[in-house]
């Protein structure tokens, strides 16, 4: 019923690495390293795009928000909050975030002075 130590010690320990157990963990480095570059980095690279388009936003750009109301951006506020102008006077007032395309980009507005 009980093991004595001699038996204990001779049935295997942690022993120097072989081949055999490399063998069998090269499978999950495999599905790790096959995950991270067509799933992980993709996204991560889509969501860093993103992240540009939306802190790159200024007046005159054309936008699709997420419930799929297009329009113009009028002002960019400081506070993550953007002022778009649906048409005739319609305008919202949408948190960056929520906007998921931008269809045309705009000039910069010139200022004093770029005129002079």
């Amino acid at each position: 019923m009980f093991v004595s130590t001699a038996q204990a010690q001779t049935t295997g320990g942690a022993g120097p690495v072989d081949a055999g157990s490399l063998m069998q963990i090269l499978p999950f480095v495999a599905v790790f390293l096959v995950m991270y570059f067509f799933l992980m980095r993709p996204q991560q690279k889509k969501m860093k795009e993103h992240k540009n388009m939306l802190e790159s936003l200024r007046r005159g750009d054309k936008v699709v928000t997420g419930g799929g109301i297009i329009g113009t951006v009028v002002k960019v506020g400081d506070n993550d909050e953007v002022t778009i102008d649906a048409g005739e006077g319609v305008k919202f007032r949408v948190l960056r975030s929520t906007i998921t395309t931008v269809l045309a980009k705009t000039e910069p507005a010139k200022t004093e002075t770029d005129s002079k």
